[in-house]
This record gives structure tokens, C-alpha cells and sequence, in this order.
């Protein structure tokens, strides 16, 4: 017995148990083969709500004494489950077939022992709780390594298409060349401006940020390129402007595409001669000022519609910087998550080390229309909402579990059942190619691939594009 009481105490530190039973005899024959110095039991009456005891009590364990038929158990253990799917359970009951016990299993417990309880199975039951304690704990710090790994300027990735535009930021920083940054809202436009502003010889100058869609064209000159005193109704100084402000560091242009036609000249202008004229002034003032853009919009097209000047669009874009959008980097989700829980642990005074199985296969099955920020504001809301180490469905927005589950039950047919590997994978390089108007490059990054393996693929399947 003493032998027993050893094992069960291996590595433990005060563990809840909570015993959900009727019958106050079971609880003290569990009393009676645990050490009280490592497992702190308590008990729930079967009549009790038992998901608000175990919301109160938080336990490491729960005890589920079978009474009545093995349905009920079923139903109770499933409602535990539900509530938390890190909830470990173990079933007690007279003695089961090896079918019955398979199903309990099955349904969600750890284990099924029989009654009455003997200490050697109780204990084997009570190590693999440890043992799945250590390798979650384990798995959260080889996760929360991983991620700090692959934490580049404040970006998070380890997707091939992150990984090569890491490498393209620290290039084009060394070089004081206007950079365009691309991607869907939400990406991360503004943290590549400051890593390339922040790994270039500027560092220590200032990273000035104008944000197009805020500005009208009646504010838009006089905020960007200032004033002279009297330049306008209401000037009763002079004012220097975000470019002068910007002098000897980086300037950063959110949404390009935004600003008013009107301004786009006087903008041209300054990227073409690097001096701009103050309003209301006829003496130009010179600034050394890297330029850097970004748009969500697809400049070529807003050129066709006359919207954005095709002189502007060759002097914004000199290099390119592209940003996936998360569904097409689903890998790099986990990285974030963590990055995220990270940050918000230290802002709310938390200590929620991740993410239950059902919020995590919700967040792969989610399609991300606002990309990271969104994923980011997710994550914000459950670390404030939960009040255990894990955030669970209930603590995701609703909008995004009922779009999830209406898409997993559609039951929608798979087109290209009659395909084999290789016909489905040439389809899919065609597609993808056609939706990146056959820009190998973009489509490369797009399918996450490196253009030598696209390069081998396309002749693989002959396709001389």
C-alpha cells in the first residue's frame, strides 16, 4: 500500500481531484489510497451542478462515479468534455465489458476502473494524468521556443513565403531605395516600414507614418509638405510639415492609393527631385528622407481606372514587398497564437498557456478575411475572457464558430474525385499561376514554394508557361 502511495505522489504538487458521487463511502475508499500531502480531494453530489463545482473548484481531475445507467455517465461526461476539453476524467463503476470500456474511453475519459476501486489501478489511472500534464507542459515550451525562433522585427512566420520575404526586408534595408508594400488589410504592411526603417543605417532617425485614408485633399499638402505663415485663411504660423520631420530618417505612406489626384503631382515631384515647396513659399527645401508605401489595392488596376498616376506607380515601386495572406500561410497560426497569448498574459497580469483542440481546429477551418490583426484581436479577447490556462470556444467570437460549423456541415461534393495526384496538382499550379497573371515568382510564394521547385514542377508536368 505504502508502495502504491509512493507512485501516486511521483512528482506532484497538491493536484485537485474533484469525486462526483451520491455515495459517501466511494469517496472515502478514494481518501483511503491517496496521499493526502499530494491530492486534495473534494466532492460534488451527483444532484449537483457539477460544470459550476468544477468552474469553482478548478480541478486538475474528476473522479465520475458511474450511478444508474452507463447513458447517464455517458451524457455527464460528455457535458464535461464539452466545458473542457483539457478536463481529465476518469469513469469508476462496476466492472464493464472490454467493448463497454473502449466506448467510455472513446467518449472522452482517461480511463475506466472498476469498483470496488483497487489502489494499484487508481495509481496507474493518476500517473498518466501526470504524465499528460508534463508533456503538455513540455509541448507549451517547445511551442513558445519555437516561436520566439521565428520572431523576426516583430513579425511572426516560419511559412517559405515568410522566411523569403525576412530576407528580402534585410536586403532591401541596407539600400536607400523606395520600397511599395503589398497585401490584404490586416497583413502586417506597417511592421515590414518599421523593420526595413529599423535594420537600415536610419535607425536613429525618425520613422514618420502618414496615413492616406485620414487625410483629405484640403489637409492633405499642408500636413505632408507644410506651410508658410499666411499661406492660407486661419496660418497664423508656419508649419514644417511630415517631410521635414521625416529629414534624414523614413517616411512611411499607409495606403498610397488613397491620396487625393490632386496631391499625387506635387508628390511625384518630390520623389523625382527630392525637394518639395512649402505652401504658400516659392523657395524649395531640400530633405534626405527614405520613402517607403503601402497599398491593400492592386496599383496596376487603379492606373487602368485613372484613379493613380502610371508615373507614380514606376516611382513608388521601385521594389516590391508582398504579403501572404494567413489563409495561404495556415502553418505559421500556432506562431502566432502563441505570440499573441504572449503579449497579452503581460498586458491583462494572465497566465493562459494556449489553446484547447476545438478552438484550435476552428482557427485552421477560419478563413481569415481581416489576416493577422484579426487573428490578433481573437486572441486578445479570449486571453481577457477566460479564466483558466486555456481558451476554449466559448471564448471565441460567435460570428466566427457559426461560420465555421455552417461550412463544416455542408456537405459540398469533391470536384476532382475522378483525378489522380499528379492531374489535381497541375490543375492547381495552372490555377494558381492564372490568379498571379502567370507571374512565376508571385505564384511561387503563393504555393509556397521556392522558384527552383516551381521551376521543376512546371517541367514535370510540361508546362512551358
Amino acid at each position: 500500500m505504502n508502495k502504491t502511495k509512493r507512485r501516486v505522489g511521483l512528482g506532484c504538487v497538491m493536484l485537485k481531484i474533484l469525486v462526483i458521487s451520491s455515495d459517501d463511502g466511494t469517496v472515502g475508499e478514494i481518501a483511503r489510497v491517496l496521499p493526502p500531502a499530494t491530492w486534495k480531494l473534494t466532492l460534488a453530489r451527483g444532484e449537483e451542478d457539477v460544470i459550476s463545482r468544477i468552474n469553482q473548484e478548478k480541478p486538475r481531475v474528476v473522479l465520475l462515479v458511474r450511478e444508474g445507467r452507463l447513458s447517464d455517465t455517458f451524457s455527464r461526461l460528455k457535458k464535461i468534455k464539452d466545458f473542457d476539453p483539457l478536463m481529465e476524467v476518469i469513469v469508476l463503476g462496476p466492472p464493464e465489458s472490454e467493448t463497454k470500456v473502449a466506448e467510455v474511453i472513446k467518449a472522452g475519459a482517461l480511463d475506466y476502473l472498476g469498483l470496488p476501486l483497487r489502489a494499484e489501478s487508481l495509481a496507474e489511472s493518476l500517473k498518466k494524468v501526470e504524465e499528460k500534464i508534463s508533456v503538455r507542459r513540455e509541448t507549451y515550451q517547445l511551442e513558445k521556443e519555437l516561436a520566439s525562433k521565428y520572431i523576426f522585427e516583430g513579425m511572426v512566420g516560419r511559412h517559405p513565403a515568410m522566411l523569403e520575404l525576412f530576407a528580402l526586408v534585410e536586403r532591401l534595408a541596407r539600400h536607400q531605395i523606395t520600397v511599395l508594400v503589398t497585401g490584404e488589410t490586416g497583413t502586417g504592411k506597417e511592421l515590414v516600414a518599421r523593420a526595413i526603417h529599423n535594420l537600415s543605417p536610419r535607425r536613429d532617425k525618425p520613422l514618420v507614418v502618414v496615413d492616406c485614408t485620414t487625410l483629405p485633399e484640403s489637409l492633405f499638402e499642408s500636413e505632408v509638405f507644410g506651410y508658410e505663415r499666411g499661406a492660407f485663411t486661419g496660418a497664423d504660423r508656419a508649419k514644417s510639415g511630415l517631410l521635414k520631420e521625416a529629414d534624414g530618417g523614413t517616411i512611411f505612406f499607409d495606403e498610397i492609393s488613397e491620396i487625393p489626384p490632386g496631391s499625387q503631382a506635387k508628390l511625384l515631384r518630390f520623389l523625382s527631385e527630392r525637394t518639395f515647396k512649402p505652401l504658400g513659399s516659392n523657395r524649395p527645401v531640400r530633405v534626405e528622407v527614405r520613402v517607403i508605401c503601402a497599398t491593400n489595392k492592386n496599383l496596376r488596376e487603379e492606373v487602368k481606372k485613372g484613379s493613380f498616376r502610371e508615373d507614380l506607380y514606376h516611382r513608388v515601386n521601385v521594389a516590391e514587398i508582398n504579403l501572404p495572406p494567413l489563409r495561404k500561410r495556415k502553418d505559421d497560426i500556432p506562431l502566432l497564437c502563441h505570440h499573441f497569448i504572449d503579449r497579452y498574459n503581460r498586458r491583462f497580469g494572465k497566465a493562459v498557456r494556449g489553446l484547447s483542440n476545438r478552438v484550435k481546429k476552428i482557427l485552421f477551418e477560419y478563413d481569415w478575411p481581416g489576416n493577422v490583426r484579426e487573428l490578433e484581436k481573437v486572441i486578445e479577447r479570449g486571453v481577457m475572457l477566460t479564466t483558466d490556462n486555456f481558451i476554449d470556444i466559448q471564448h471565441l467570437p460567435e460570428r466566427m464558430v457559426s461560420l465555421v460549423e455552417a461550412e463544416l456541415v455542408e456537405d459540398k461534393p469533391y470536384p476532382y474525385v475522378n483525378l489522380t495526384l499528379n492531374e489535381i496538382e497541375k490543375k492547381h499550379l495552372l490555377e494558381v499561376l492564372r490568379a498571379n497573371g502567370f507571374n512565376k515568382q508571385k505564384a511561387a510564394r503563393a504555393l509556397g514554394l521556392t522558384r527552383p521547385a516551381l521551376y521543376r514542377k512546371l517541367k514535370k508536368y510540361k508546362l512551358n508557361l
